[in-house]
């Protein structure tokens, strides 16, 4: 079914993690750990303005339908997620990668951003994806997994000072 084993994936760098595809079950943990993922994001880059901030359980909740969206677990705690999808004919956008803030830093964002892009479709050409401009952790390790900012294209609903980033597949 998946690309890649999801439980292997993220093994070596969060023991006992457990991945999935997101279920109705996960919306509550999920929304909260969004939120608090975002909060950081948002004092880091000065604007409340960030679509995750703001976003219902019902948009939330959609994902399911519009996105192909993983949830990471550790010992029953939603711990990371990481959602991708077709843009266009050749794009896979990846968006939402989150790592609850206790666990940041122990490569858990790089092993779930590989994890994501391995779910894109065969047609897929290159991955983009966005982060605040003055995330420089989030770029970093972006730029690390060989993403290169990129001239942003006009996008309805995203935040001033976001950054476009892109990687060939």
């Amino acid at each position: 079914m998946f690309a890649v084993s999801l439980d292997d994936a993220l093994v070596e760098v969060l023991p006992g993690a457990v991945t999935s595809l997101f279920t109705p079950q996960d919306l509550a943990e999920l929304v909260v750990l969004q939120r608090c993922c975002w909060v950081s994001e948002a004092i880091m880059n000065n604007t409340l303005d960030v679509p995750a901030l703001h976003e219902t359980h019902d948009e939330v909740l959609a994902w399911a339908q519009s996105w192909t969206t993983l949830v990471v677990r550790q010992g029953g705690r939603l711990v990371a997620a990481a959602r991708g999808r077709m843009e266009g004919e050749q794009d896979w956008q990846i968006g939402r990668l989150m790592v609850a803030p206790d666990l940041a830093g122990n490569g858990i964002g790089s092993a779930l951003l590989a994890l994501i892009e391995a779910q894109a479709p065969t047609l897929v050409r290159r991955f983009v994806l966005f982060t605040g401009g003055a995330s420089q952790r989030n770029i970093r390790t972006y730029q690390r997994a060989g993403y290169q900012l990129t001239q942003a294209p006009h996008v309805p609903g995203h935040i001033a000072g976001a950054v476009f980033m892109t990687k060939p597949r």
